[in-house]
């Protein structure tokens, strides 16, 4: 197993994913190159999974793998990195499970040695010294069924056993009237029932397999306008999906044990609602709230907020809660920057390297460098593109509502893939912005 480099100072990032990814290029390209002896400075870039997924596309890759090119869908994480300098950059595929901000070292579950693969062995750990940290270990979802929360073979197999279970559902019941729930709504009424508008003269069909999307909300998409959310919901009434709103789900009985299991990915669950109904669903899928991936920080840590995201500077990135720790930075899921949006990740990436490279500056040279620090700020206006099925979508842009068609053309074809490549490969920071 590759070890740290002792002599090198390590700028240790937490998080393969989009926002780990894009600044660990970042600093590589522009951070890392501008310092008094860049050669003793390197990235650690620690992921929980060897692969990094395009989460937003999960509500219509968990249907099928004949959707999208899986070699584009997970991409190797290491391979990212093989045209940087030998020695600048590390890959740890590993889980964090304790920092020690004053000691400055990140402690380490290492998934990929033998020892650690073999039940009879002791858990390998190792323990990184960091310079500066970025914590970038983004969020779990609800269900296995919508992302990378641990590896891809986990989240493949949670496919696998849903995608068995489908052909004989005759009733679903999806929780989270948010972006997920709805195009997981759109996507399996599409793929189950097929587009049935109607017309002047005749009613919908009535739909193979009944659909229900419940929220606890006054409208499903509660980030975008009322009329926006209401056209939203004509799509999914043609695609047989129901909405019930302003009701919460209380309980939900399976027929065999905790959720997450092979067994209730595919399992028959009663359904209890707030108001005292009860649906009977043969899959069941939550799509409401995430968990940010902080596990390894004490919970009675000034580091995190009551909803376990880290403090973070909303201006400056940095995480200042800490008298006299400086040099950690947090973004995407993990951190309360802003709210949870790619295209809030994607802006926030060169203020927190700017003024990362600010810091490590100063701390190499002993002075203050010109100018001020970078601030992001977090764009509040109507920003939200949700697909509902192969050719529909709802949706707004800085305020400006979208066309079903430009929502389609965007976002709605591939979930964003065409725009990956150059995420994954770090040719979207070539350029110091």
């Amino acid at each position: 197993m590759a070890q740290t480099d002792p002599k090198k100072k390590h700028i240790v990032i937490l998080g393969g994913s989009f926002g780990g990814l894009s600044v660990a290029h970042y600093v590589l390209r522009h951070v890392i190159p501008k310092l008094p002896t860049s050669k003793n400075y390197d990235v650690v870039l620690v992921s929980a999974s060897p692969e990094a997924m395009l989460r937003q596309a999960a509500p219509r890759a968990l249907i099928s793998d004949h959707f999208f090119p899986q070699d584009k869908l997970f991409i190797p994480v290491a391979k990212q990195f093989d045209s940087y300098p030998h020695g600048q950059f590390r890959f740890v595929h590993g889980t964090a499970k304790a920092v020690d901000p004053t000691g400055r070292s990140v402690t380490v579950s290492i998934h990929n040695s033998k020892a650690a693969a073999s039940s009879d062995q002791e858990e390998v750990q190792e323990t990184i010294p960091f310079h500066a940290l970025v914590i970038a270990t983004g969020a779990s979802t609800a269900s296995p069924l919508l992302g990378l929360n641990t590896d891809a073979a986990s989240l493949r197999a949670s496919w696998a056993t849903f995608r068995a279970a489908l052909p004989t559902a005759r009733s679903i019941v999806i929780a989270g009237g948010g972006p997920s729930g709805v195009e997981v709504a759109g996507e399996l009424g599409e793929y189950l029932n097929g587009r049935h508008p109607g017309s002047w003269f005749s009613s919908p069909k009535p739909p193979k397999v009944s659909i229900t999307l419940v929220t606890a909300a006054a409208q499903i998409l509660p980030h975008l306008r009322p009329a926006i959310a209401q056209q939203a919901e004509t799509f999914l009434s043609h695609l047989g999906v129901t909405v019930v709103k302003n009701t919460k789900i209380t309980d939900v009985a399976y027929l065999s044990s905790s959720y997450g299991s092979a067994s209730e990915l595919s399992s028959k669950a009663t359904v209890t609602l707030s108001d005292g109904h009860t649906l009977t669903a043969d899959l069941y899928i939550p799509c409401v709230g995430i968990v940010a991936n902080t596990s390894f920080i004490p919970s009675n840590s000034n580091l995190l907020a009551p909803d376990g995201r880290v403090l973070t500077n909303p201006s400056t990135l940095r995480v200042d809660s800490l008298p006299g720790v400086k040099g950690i930075y947090a973004i995407g899921d993990a951190s309360t920057f802003a709210r949870q949006a790619a295209h809030s990740i994607q802006a926030a990436v060169p203020i927190l390297c700017a003024n990362l490279k600010r810091d490590l500056l100063e701390q190499a040279t002993g002075k203050k460098p010109e100018g001020e620090d970078r601030v992001f700020k977090e764009v509040t206006k109507e920003m939200q593109l949700v697909p509902i099925g192969t050719s529909k979508g709802v949706g707004a842009i800085m305020g400006f509502r979208l066309p079903s068609f430009f929502v389609w053309l965007m976002k709605g074809r591939d979930y964003w893939m065409w725009t990956t490549k150059n995420t994954w490969n770090g040719e979207q920071w070539a350029k110091e912005s």
